[in-house]
């Protein structure tokens, strides 16, 4: 069906022209994989991304218009805490073992923090995208009409 060699394996790789795909997707595409490797959440291959979290208009491969995807704050939310978990609960160990100064905690978990939020940030985004169009999610809709 595509996106797979011939081994059936699916592998994320570079296809200078669009291809034609039904709107179903590929079989082949984790949405996980796709998602947290910031690519089509359709065919796997094309970018998400424009800039840091801008997301693309359209897929370069497959022409998916990425219209659907509204992350909103999820991504953030999740960034906070993961890092909270991480960051927090590291710095209270090396606080009980090592009984460090507080210049050693701020050389150390303000640097961290930034990597690992930002990070994180990009990655889950495109997984939510993804996640999004492979469960076919759609903003909410009162149906007025059947009253």
């Amino acid at each position: 069906m595509g996106g797979g060699d011939a081994d059936g394996a699916w592998r994320l790789s570079k296809v200078s022209r669009p291809r034609k795909i039904s709107s179903g997707g590929d079989p082949q595409v984790s949405p996980y994989l796709a998602g947290v490797m910031c690519r089509c959440p359709r065919c796997g291959r094309g970018k998400l991304f424009n800039g840091f979290l801008d997301l693309a208009p359209a897929c370069g491969n497959c022409g998916l218009d990425y219209g659907f995807a509204d992350a909103g704050d999820g991504p953030a939310v999740f960034v906070i805490l993961i890092a909270g978990f991480l960051i927090v609960g590291a710095a209270v160990i090396v606080e009980f073992l090592f009984r460090p100064p507080y210049w050693v905690h701020a050389v150390l978990w303000i640097p961290l923090t930034l990597l690992v939020t930002l990070g994180l940030l990009r990655p889950l985004k495109g997984l939510l995208v993804a996640l999004q169009f492979h469960h076919k999610a759609a903003e909410g809709r009162l149906d007025r009409d059947k009253r």
